[in-house]
């Protein structure tokens, strides 16, 4: 049986908190549960206070085969701001805006570099995806093409850190567009002759999507998924229906994180599962606790709240 939990982003405390009330206690060898595993989505690091204590909690917890834990983006840009290139110089050369993030993570290890080296190491170890028992996990979007492919680029013996030099230099291989979609999911971008204004009187060149629907005959609205802002109700032309995974209800349950669900639902349909309650913003955490169900209940989400 697991635990899923969503994005920690930094907040050990509020980790603590959720796992104890999952019924999680503190041993030698970090938290354990004797009949459950806990199960991390991604996006541990970066934006909290307590970053150096939930990587170090996360991590001791899956060395000690308590725990599974998947890449998020925020780990990815990690590794990558780390990676260096074929002349031993730094991968990143210009950090993008995505890479802020970090500026919180790498200012709690500047007095521990060896210890933040091997962090990295180890989370450049992690998996991208993970099926276990029937389940399926991943930071953002699941989609069997894109799993495929990481698939054989791994089962090719490439150097895990060969992939993600790859994903920074050539973004748009078949293997950076597969590690993009299942870590951030897919944003529809606009054609440029098309202007549809939002609810905020803006005209936005992309949204995220639902990625787990079918786009045939469905609004802009309908197919727009935890963006600041709404869009009309407009069914989307069918000469730019966008690219989506659709997930039948046939498929095995997945659950994912990256997308705040500050007013959920977090049980999306009887099958898909999102368990990021944006812990920034809501002083919030989720879980979903998987008994062997096969269509998901909500009655099974477990959710903590920082008092202060």
């Amino acid at each position: 049986m697991y635990d899923i939990i969503g994005d920690v982003h930094g907040h050990a405390s509020l980790l603590k908190k959720l796992l104890q009330k999952l019924g999680y206690q503190k041993g030698v060898n970090g938290y354990f549960h004797s009949e459950r595993k806990a199960v991390f989505v991604g996006d541990f690091i970066n934006r909290g206070n307590e970053i150096r204590k939930t990587i170090k909690l996360i991590r001791k917890m899956v060395q000690s085969g308590n725990a599974y834990a998947i890449l998020g983006n925020h780990e990815i840009n990690a590794i990558l701001f780390y990676l260096k290139d074929a002349n031993g110089m730094p991968l990143v050369k210009e950090p993008r805006k995505s890479y802020l993030s970090l500026i919180k993570t790498i200012n709690e290890y500047v007095d521990r570099p060896v210890q933040w080296e091997k962090h990295i190491r180890w989370m450049s170890t992690l998996p991208l995806f993970l099926e276990l028992d029937n389940l399926r996990f991943v930071h953002a979007c699941w989609s069997d093409k894109a799993v495929g492919i990481i698939k054989q680029s791994l089962d090719k013996e490439q150097e895990k850190s060969n992939i993600f030099r790859e994903y920074y230099n050539n973004p748009k291989s078949e293997l950076s567009r597969s590690i993009s979609v299942l870590t951030k999911g897919i944003d529809f971008k606009m054609p440029g002759d098309l202007k549809v204004v939002n609810n905020k009187g803006t005209t936005p060149l992309s949204f995220r999507l639902s990625w787990w629907e079918n786009p045939r005959e469905k609004t802009f609205r309908q197919m727009s998924f935890e963006n600041k802002f709404k869009l009309p109700q407009y069914t989307i032309p069918q000469e730019i229906l966008p690219e989506t995974f659709f997930y039948s209800e046939n498929e095995p349950p997945v659950f994912f994180g990256h997308y705040c669900r500050i007013k959920g639902p977090h049980v999306i349909k009887s099958n898909i599962c999102c368990v990021d309650s944006c812990v920034s913003r809501t002083k919030m955490l989720t879980a979903y606790s998987w008994n062997g169900e096969k269509e998901l209940d909500v009655r099974n989400l477990v959710q903590v709240k920082s008092i202060s």
